[in-house]
């Protein structure tokens, strides 16, 4: 039970957002409160002097860690890991809780104490338009937020960040990467029911393979079917040791999701029925190698270019033979006629008709 309470937890993240969006109106999106750390959601709109004003507690923590890591760093000679964080995390917040208070106030209490403590702080204006700023900062967010997602682009995503932060992972692993991307691309929108499920699926189908009786790792031999080592194409990406698991993990994710589009446009060259002019600019040399694997696209491709070489060749042939024409022309004109004739304009002697004078002081070879 313990070990599926992360996929709980996003579980109950995704549905909690996804009812506060519809009852409120209001949207959500990413802050990252820990640089190279994943970012937390926060409903859009809110000012973050209201946020920077509850969150002292998360103060506390966050100096009482800088302290421990400091001296984790000078013993270790090197930054935490992520267990190692996790851990000084733990102590930092059992260093700095405060007591546990005897006086019990209900609910309605706490709000008015709350309530009178913001507008002391920073006016009634900033509290009493709070919400009426979260739902135009919705409109915002929902008119750049899709209400869609596209499995393919998801499962990469979620094979990359599980696969940089733990190398061998199970199925409740990618079920909670699952739930946090769909938090992170639907802003508090509805999701179709079962889509983590299907997304989990889609991974476990294509981009992985058993390690042992229990376990699995990522498999992208079907993006990169030329990758003879194990995970070849991501290790450049992964090997910065001084970025954050999350932020090698960002960028695994970016480059699997550019090869996934890919992948889709050599398709989609190869699936044209019929050829179709590409334009080509004239100052390149160079074309990019097709991607897809059996080079349907790149032979496409060749055919496509290769029309438009002909017939660009023929009109520079065509242009330049007239050009030709006339520069002999304007030299004719220039220097006058010769006084040349030409050769088919004399017949041969055998078939000279009778009766026929030449002109003077020429002979054709018989009597004068």
């Amino acid at each position: 039970m313990l070990e599926h309470i992360v996929a709980a937890g996003t579980f109950y993240t995704l549905y909690f957002m996804e009812e506060v969006s519809a009852r409120l109106g209001w949207a959500w999106e990413p802050r990252e409160v820990t640089p190279g750390r994943r970012p937390v959601m926060e409903i859009a709109g809110i000012d973050q002097r209201l946020i920077g004003w509850q969150s002292t507690r998360r103060q506390q923590i966050a100096d009482a860690l800088s302290v421990l890591t400091a001296k984790y760093e000078e013993k270790q000679g090197h930054p935490p890991g992520e267990r190692a964080a996790y851990a000084l995390g733990c102590q930092a917040a059992d260093q700095t809780r405060p007591p546990k208070r005897t006086e019990l106030l209900s609910l309605t209490e706490l709000r008015e104490r709350w309530r009178d403590s913001a507008i002391r702080a920073y006016g009634a204006d900033v509290v009493n338009r709070l919400a009426e700023r979260a739902r135009a900062a919705a409109a915002a967010v929902w008119a750049r937020v899709r209400p869609m997602v596209d499995v393919a682009l998801a499962a990469v995503d979620v094979v990359a960040v599980v696969y940089v932060m733990r190398g061998a992972f199970k199925r409740h692993h990618l079920l909670a990467e699952a739930r946090r991307h769909l938090t992170y691309a639907l802003g508090g929108r509805p999701h179709q029911p079962g889509l983590d499920e299907h997304i989990v699926q889609t991974v476990i189908d294509n981009y992985t393979r058993p390690v042992g009786s229990r376990m699995m790792t990522a498999d992208l031999r079907a993006l990169y079917p030329r990758d003879t080592e194990d995970q070849a194409v991501l290790r450049p990406l992964t090997r910065k040791r001084s970025a954050s698991p999350y932020e090698r993990a960002r960028l695994a994710a970016g480059a699997l999701a550019a090869r996934v589009q890919a992948v889709r446009r050599a398709d989609r060259l190869g699936s044209r029925s019929r050829p179709r002019p590409v334009a080509v600019p004239a100052a390149s040399r160079s074309r990019p190698r097709p991607f897809h694997s059996d080079r349907k696209a790149g032979r496409l491709l060749e055919q496509e270019t290769g029309v438009d070489t002909v017939e660009q060749t023929h009109r520079t042939l065509e242009a330049a033979a007239a050009k030709l024409q006339e520069g002999i022309r304007e030299r004719a004109l220039a220097h006058g006629p010769r006084p040349q004739p030409a050769p088919a304009a004399a017949p041969p002697p055998h078939t000279q008709p009778p009766g026929t004078q030449h002109p003077q002081g020429r002979t054709t070879g018989g009597v004068a």
